[in-house]
């Protein structure tokens, strides 16, 4: 186990280096809750350029909801199963570490819970919020700004 551990820091390291002189690396790094390993799996595994907007990519990533049909009527309350699972369990979970905080995300966070969702579709809705935000970050390679 223990040499296992040293092979994952070790890893680890020579990811955050080849990265260190990315600019969008660095600018997902402002991001409230998204640290290094976060912002390396998030550089190495969205082409950002093949994406045409935030629900595109939202869609990708599984925090999109899908639409039911039944005739004219369209609903759009089901969870989405489809989408790259291990983007979206990464964007869900780093949002636990906005809960509770005063910042923008952390207070949506409480609004969806004080408008009577559950846990897991208050931290899917943050998460959806929060990767738009992710998604101008990487198109424009600019620093957040709250």
């Amino acid at each position: 186990m223990a040499s296992l551990d040293a092979d994952i820091e070790e890893l680890d390291s020579l990811v955050a280096d080849s990265l260190a002189g990315d600019e969008v690396y660095e600018c997902l790094l402002t991001v409230p809750g998204i640290g290094p390993k976060t912002a390396a799996a998030l550089v190495t595994s969205i082409d950002i350029s093949a994406f045409r907007g935030h629900d595109e990519l939202a869609s990708y990533c599984g925090v999109a909801p899908s639409d039911r049909r039944s005739g004219s009527s369209i609903r759009s309350t089901s969870p989405q199963r489809g989408g790259n699972r291990q983007l979206k369990n990464l964007l869900i979970f780093s949002c636990n570490s906005l809960i509770g905080t005063d910042n923008r995300f952390g207070r949506y966070y409480g609004e969806c819970r004080a408008r009577g969702m559950r846990h897991s579709k208050a931290l899917k809705a943050v998460a959806r919020k929060r990767l738009k935000v992710i998604y101008a970050i990487m198109r424009d390679a600019v620093p957040y700004a709250a």
